[in-house]
């Protein structure tokens, strides 16, 4: 079968040939971290979640904090009937949620394993938010919660920096359709979202104004938590080369504000830090 799983619409044959994203038709799976609390609290809860870290991407940003496995590929691989069962291992009564973090080039394989066993926890969706609305659709049976990056606005800087230059028309597009049809529920005992989207914008040095036009859009979307994240970390590669500046973040909440937007999350200063980048 010829994958057209992300926007890349790459129409290679993952049996015999590598796309866009690194892989081939096995789900590879970099790394998992039990009780994972770095996350949003509506994910994280009391517990944390069992956090799935797989190997490859659809968006490759060249200054990606995951480098080693987004760009470069590692981990134990599983075919569909094989990550069921490695699924099924886990003790769930240990977590608030499961989270399936980059798996959009994983798409069609991740849900023929869920339609062997979806865990019994929420299942959160954490990607890049450069998603085919056609894919989506197939899984809404699946997904519980959607966790999307809105990282461009401005078409030329998507593609200096992650070669998609139609990044904000087609992750608008996608973060649009969930809004639509996951609609917020969370549980009011543990405080862990059940149902709906969460939208993280990752402000970038140098490049508020990007941000500001980015959360122009989120301001219209009334069925989107937004999460500011201030992370930014150089890793030696690309042209971004710095630290966000604290008055840099400042002005891009006060924009928040500005827009109207109320709920949601920011990080507080000093996680721009390798020691917060999972070890590989």
């Amino acid at each position: 079968m010829l994958c057209h799983d992300c926007p890349r619409m790459c129409g290679v044959d993952r049996k015999t040939q590598i796309g866009f994203c690194g892989e081939g038709d096995k789900i590879r799976v970099a790394k998992v971290i039990e009780n994972f609390m770095w996350e949003e609290p509506l994910v994280s809860g009391n517990k944390g979640t069992l956090a799935i870290f797989f190997s490859g991407c659809s968006l490759r940003c060249e200054y990606c904090q995951n480098y080693q496995i987004s760009h470069i590929g590692k981990g134990e691989v599983y075919s569909p009937k094989q990550f069921a069962d490695f699924l099924k291992s886990f003790d769930y009564s240990k977590y608030d949620s499961i989270d399936f973090i980059t798996p959009t080039h994983f798409s069609s394989c991740l849900m023929s394993a869920l339609s062997i066993f979806k865990p019994p926890v929420t299942l959160v969706w954490n990607s890049s938010g450069y998603e085919r609305a056609e894919t989506l659709e197939k899984l809404l049976p699946f997904v519980d919660v959607f966790l999307f990056d809105l990282k461009y606005f401005s078409s030329e800087l998507s593609g200096r920096l992650s070669k998609a230059a139609d990044y904000f028309e087609v992750a608008s597009k996608a973060v649009k359709f969930v809004a639509e049809n996951k609609k917020e529920e969370v549980d009011e005992k543990t405080g862990v979202m059940q149902e709906g989207v969460i939208v993280r914008h990752l402000v970038l040095p140098g490049e508020i104004a990007d941000s500001f036009k980015v959360l122009d859009f989120l301001a219209e979307e009334k069925n989107v938590i937004v999460s500011l994240m201030q992370q930014f970390t150089p890793i030696g590669k690309g042209e971004k080369e710095r630290k966000l500046l604290p008055l840099e973040f400042k002005a891009v909440l006060a924009h928040a504000e500005k827009v109207g937007i109320k709920r949601g999350f920011y990080q507080e200063e000093g996680c721009a830090d390798q020691t917060f980048i999972p070890k590989f």
